[in-house]
């Protein structure tokens, strides 16, 4: 059985009554979701008052989730709402994004260097490093959006557009000029 009909199955519980059903929905998305508020909201903290903030958000709107999109996409975009609210009421914007690899934790790219590394290949790595992340804090919050859940989370076109709200067409625009803008400011360092 795959994830979605595992979720399904857990959302129809709740919806019934079942409050053990949720509680399993918790313990299976919550490191997820705190990494996700997490690069918002950077104070731990509060990443997590905003984490159990959006669970609870997300358990007294359960009675109105339709399934259209999956729970998963549901949650995430309810997360990342109630950070952003958080950080409104803090009167800051989010930080720059992080890099993160396809199971959430963060790249370091130090990590990849070997002992045999030479100190100009260690100087290139940080130079790229520090590229990207002034790259992704430099795009609008739209297309970082859309680049972060799709090479990030892993996230579908389909389910970035629910995420989003907005058609796959604007998904797969803004996932190619995410793409360009980094490959335009990575280029110059890779073909030193």
């Amino acid at each position: 059985m795959g994830e979605h009909p595992v979720d399904e199955e857990l959302v129809a519980r709740v919806q019934r009554g079942d409050k053990r059903a949720f509680d399993l929905l918790v313990l299976k998305y919550q490191h997820r979701i705190v990494k996700l508020v997490s690069r918002y909201v950077r104070n731990p903290a509060d990443a997590l008052d905003v984490t159990q903030e959006a669970f609870i958000k997300a358990y007294r709107a359960l009675g109105n989730f339709r399934g259209e999109s999956a729970f998963y996409t549901w949650l995430y975009r309810i997360a990342i709402n109630t950070a952003k609210n958080h950080l409104s009421a803090l009167g800051r914007r989010p930080k720059e994004a992080d890099v993160y690899g396809a199971d959430g934790e963060p790249i370091s790219l130090d990590e990849l260097q070997s002992d045999g590394d030479t100190p100009e290949k260690s100087l290139l790595v940080d130079e790229i490093k520090q590229t990207i992340l002034k790259t992704m804090a430099a795009l609008p919050e739209d297309l970082r959006t859309a680049i972060t859940l799709r090479e990030i989370e892993g996230l579908s076109y389909e389910e970035i557009a629910d995420a989003m709200d907005c058609p796959i067409g604007t998904v797969r625009s803004r996932i190619f000029r995410a793409r360009e803008a980094l490959d335009a400011q990575l280029k110059p360092l890779i073909e030193q």
